[in-house]
Order: C-alpha cells, then structure tokens, then sequence
C-alpha cells in the first residue's frame, strides 16, 4: 500500500489548507486513516483520525479547527485546516491501517507565518 499526501504550503495565520491523502495498491481493508504531524526533534503526534464507519478523534490542539473525512471508496482521507496557528507549523503525515498494517505517506510540510 502507497499513500501519496498532498496540499501542504506556506500560508498566512488565519488562513486555510487542505491536506489529500490517497491509498493506492493492494489494499485489503482500511480501517483507521488519519494525519499526524511531526517537528525537527519532536515525536511524531495525532492530529485526526478517523474510521472507516466516520468515528473521528482529534487532538485537542486542533478541535473546532481541523476536519477530517474520508472517501472509503476511493480510499481517500481529507483533513481540512482553517484558522491556522503559527504552532501549526509541521510536517503532515498521512496514516493508513489496512488489516494489521500501518502504513504511512511520505509528509507534506504546512508552514505558517504571521
């Protein structure tokens, strides 16, 4: 299984983004897709998952500002970002569970500025 992220960039605090993530490959079954984020010399943390019956779970961080769904046909997990802080600043990783797997894109880097 691949998972290919995309939607990271530079954007100004306040504004919005729009993280894609999609699985490819030979996929059994994806349960649980979801987008950690990870800064130099910091473990890796949640930022949202969500099942693959749409039970979501977010890091309090983000609550009321992040929004993740999924396309379970498509085997697509979106996570929507709005009122960007400057700690949002990260690298955005993109996680799939199929099976008894975990797999994981390669990161997309979301820079916030003031």
């Amino acid at each position: 299984v691949q998972l290919q992220a995309s939607g990271g960039g530079s954007v100004q605090a306040g504004g919005s983004l729009r993280l894609s993530c999609a699985a490819s490959g030979r996929i059994f079954s994806i349960n649980e897709m979801g987008w950690y984020r990870q800064a130099p010399g910091k473990q890796r943390e949640l930022v949202a998952i969500i099942t693959r019956g749409g039970s979501s779970h977010y890091a309090d961080s983000v609550k009321g500002r992040f929004s993740i769904s999924r396309d379970n046909a498509k085997n697509t997990v979106t996570l929507q970002i709005n009122s960007l802080k400057l700690e949002d600043t990260d690298v955005y990783y993109c996680k799939a569970v199929d099976g008894f797997v975990v797999y994981w894109g390669q990161g997309t880097l979301v820079t916030v500025s003031s």
